[in-house]
């Protein structure tokens, strides 16, 4: 529910989100330009190739024309999804399926990136994958990943929050509160 309030799918029954100081509430498409949300099962269009999927989600965030093309290659490479941006999404593992979900999140470049249970369902190397990139993201973005797997927060946090609720329960350094 927490996440889906930050990124605007959900309205707030009491207090305020902001992001980079801008308001969810007063400047809904700032805030929303400003995130890349993965939820926990990605919303892909099956029927459509990798390349052309992400071709049209750069589209709809709005990525100039001139830079759409190169924008969506340095993703693949990123995500390493290389061996399969020709594919159809159907065809796809679903740790693949989750590289192209977390593609599309990425795409534009977001100051914030939201990932709701990344890992859940994969296999072990894809597991490790997502972890990783996860965690590379990490080093110049912000990322917020939502998960019940405390291996997954062991290797990518720095700090954890953790909500009942909608309330926080706790707060703190991963070692302090894996202990």
């Amino acid at each position: 529910t927490t996440m889906n309030i930050i990124t605007g799918y959900l309205q707030a029954t009491s207090g305020s989100v902001k992001v980079n100081g801008h308001d969810i509430e007063d400047e809904p498409d700032l805030v929303k330009n400003s995130i890349g949300y993965l939820p926990e099962i990605p919303p892909l269009y099956t029927d459509m190739r990798v390349k052309e999927y992400l071709t049209f989600v750069a589209e709809l965030k709005r990525v100039k024309k001139s830079e759409r093309k190169q924008m969506v290659q340095e993703i693949i490479q990123m995500i390493g999804l290389q061996d399969v941006e020709n594919r159809l999404i159907q065809h796809l593992s679903k740790g693949y399926k989750q590289r192209v979900g977390l593609a599309g999140a990425i795409m534009g470049y977001p100051e914030l990136i939201i990932l709701d249970e990344p890992t859940a369902g994969l296999d072990p190397k894809q597991r490790t994958i997502l972890r990783k990139l996860t965690e590379n993201l990490g080093k110049s973005k912000i990322v917020i990943v939502s998960t019940h797997i405390i291996s997954d927060i062991e290797s990518i946090a720095d700090e954890i929050l953790m909500l009942r609720s909608g309330i926080l329960i706790a707060h703190g350094s991963v070692d302090t509160l894996v202990a």
